[in-house]
């Protein structure tokens, strides 16, 4: 599909001063595929080299390494266990992902980190909290307003609470990206918007851009947004839709 102009001009506006953007959200919140679509758009627009870092030991479907091969092939480095592990449903944190923290964090290169799983999940972060460099990250929440403990400003504030208090790190900002799967309307879309701004103003943080499949875009004028928005290719499918399945 051909991005709408409106679309492409509100993309063109997504950039990140900060070159390590850690993704955190609860289950079902679609992080790892914001995760996955926000690597490949930084790859296509910045003059870094961008990698990204699979520290999602919660969820063994919808990870950010089942998208390796895609990746790739827009020069995105993927740093994930491989051979026997890669697959696995252990907890592996390699220790390149350390060092990949470390080089960013002095100014080497894009890295995403996309981290699963609720303050569960995001206790990985607190095993290399001291890697970050303060004011070299972004710590963004993929807030899913359809999803039982983000669906109102109260849940909301408990998860970025306990999420900040696992990882031992501070959110920096808000990702807008409700969605319903193959039933999300562009309706859907702003109500969850609409929830995320209302977070924001409570928590002091901005919603930093919204994101939502291409096509439910096409229903909204994402040019009265006055927001960066990231369109969504679905990358990420469960074991049973990937081809030779």
């Amino acid at each position: 599909m051909v991005m709408d102009r409106s679309v492409r001009q509100q993309t063109s506006s997504l950039s990140f001063v900060k070159n390590i953007v850690t993704i955190v959200g609860g289950f079902g919140s679609g992080k790892s595929e914001v995760s996955v679509n926000l690597s490949r758009y930084l790859a296509t627009t910045c003059d870094q080299p961008v990698s990204i870092a699979d520290l999602d030991i919660v969820n063994p479907y919808f990870r950010s390494r089942e998208a390796a091969e895609r990746l790739q092939e827009f020069g995105v480095r993927c740093i994930m266990p491989e051979g026997a592990n890669r697959h696995s449903e252990l907890p592996i944190i390699l220790p390149e992902i350390r060092g990949a923290i470390e080089a960013s964090a002095t100014g080497f290169g894009k890295l995403i980190l996309d981290v699963g799983g609720d303050d569960l999940g995001a206790r990985v972060l607190s095993s290399l909290a001291d890697a970050f460099r303060e004011g070299s990250y972004d710590l963004l929440l993929v807030l899913n307003a359809n999803r039982p403990f983000t669906a109102d400003v109260a849940g909301c504030i408990r998860m970025i609470t306990e999420i900040e208090g696992a990882s031992k790190l501070r959110f920096t900002g808000i990702v807008s990206n409700t969605h319903l799967m193959d039933e999300t309307t562009g309706t859907i879309v702003l109500g969850g918007l609409e929830l995320a701004r209302e977070v924001g103003r409570s928590a002091g943080l901005p919603v930093v851009f919204l994101s939502a499949e291409r096509s439910v875009l096409d229903e909204i004028e994402v040019d009265a947004l006055d927001l960066p928005v990231l369109p969504l290719d679905r990358i990420l499918l469960k074991p049973w839709e990937r081809p030779g399945s």
